[in-house]
């Protein structure tokens, strides 16, 4: 819908007196989404936004790109040490998770299809579409992946850092607005 044609609609449906009030909270509520202005912060190769490396098992990874940073929008991390394994199947309420492989060979499962790219090349899993991915390489791979918006991706990477596996799986990932699908079809026996 175009933002003339939502004004004109709201404006047919909100008496003359309030449209005013509901214009301004609705420029307010905006206001308040976008990030903060300040200085500009270079994150370097292979250097994590807070200054701490981070791993999950399956891979060593680093922030980019903060959520706080983009009022939500955005969160992005780089895997730099992705091996053979991978997460379990699962998907995302509310993002969709956009991988960019740079270096090495990642096969990836999105939906029923499976596909494997190489260094240069991306995929993008739309939100509640199941998904996974494993390197497939004799080497590490390395790979960026974005969350959008950012949800609660950046807390589950914080609490699921170094934790043991949770008992009951399904629940620990929908406290994340995530759903556990099952194993990944990537890992061995």
């Amino acid at each position: 819908m175009q933002r003339r044609s939502f004004i004109r609609a709201v404006a047919s449906v909100v008496p003359a007196v309030g449209l005013h009030d509901f214009l301004a909270s609705q420029a307010c509520a905006q206001a308040a989404a976008q990030p903060q202005t300040g200085a500009l912060r270079v994150v370097g190769a292979g250097e994590d936004r807070l200054g701490k490396p981070h791993s999950l098992g399956f891979s060593s990874f680093v922030f980019k790109v903060l959520s706080e940073e983009t009022g939500g929008g955005l969160f992005i991390i780089e895997h730099t040490h992705l091996i053979p394994g991978g997460p379990p199947l699962h998907l995302h309420l509310n993002q969709e998770e956009w991988f960019y492989v740079m270096e090495g060979e990642v096969a990836f499962q999105v939906g029923e299809q499976r596909i494997q790219l190489y260094a240069g090349e991306s995929i993008l899993a739309p939100r509640r579409v199941p998904h996974t991915f494993s390197s497939v390489s004799t080497t590490p791979s390395r790979m960026l992946i974005a969350f959008c918006p950012a949800g609660k991706m950046e807390k589950y990477f914080r609490d699921s850092e170094n934790a043991s596996p949770p008992a009951d799986q399904a629940a620990y990932f929908h406290h994340y607005d995530m759903e556990f699908i099952g194993p990944s079809p990537f890992w061995k026996a």
